[in-house]
């Protein structure tokens, strides 16, 4: 049987693991991707928590870097929805949105399945934010 003291020893050495890499950073890049004739994509490094969501890392570029701006609107079901990246807006009646992908390390190009507020970027790999129609 294994002993109080042994089993409070093993929790605090697993949390102090835990929480000594949240304080830690990763980076990505985040790209945009316009599609848009008069408008060339644009690449910027970003920067996440460990294990921290999209949305975290996308204001923290914004703070930073004033090249780079979004907004979104707020669903009680869905979380956080994307409605426009560096001025350009989604639009109900020219049927485009902002779609979310991920490039992989290996280069494979994912639609994510969730949105801004529960996608967690992983090292190393492109966040492709996509102006695209429906």
């Amino acid at each position: 049987m294994v002993s109080s003291a042994l089993l409070s020893s093993l929790l605090v050495l697993s949390l102090s693991g835990i929480l000594g890499q949240t304080a830690g950073q990763m980076s990505f890049d985040l790209e945009v991707k316009y599609n848009q004739p008069n408008r060339d994509c644009e690449l910027y490094p970003a920067q996440a928590a460990f294990r921290g969501v999209l949305f975290g890392a996308m204001t923290r570029l914004a703070n930073s870097d004033q090249d780079f701006n979004f907004t979104y609107s707020e669903n009680i079901d869905y979380g956080a929805f994307l409605e426009s990246v560096n001025g350009v807006f989604g639009n109900n009646q020219d049927h485009t949105y902002w779609e979310l992908l991920v490039q992989t390390a290996n280069n494979i190009i994912i639609s994510a399945d969730v949105g801004i507020s529960c996608y967690i970027p992983q090292a190393n790999e492109k966040v492709i934010l996509n102006f695209t129609s429906y």
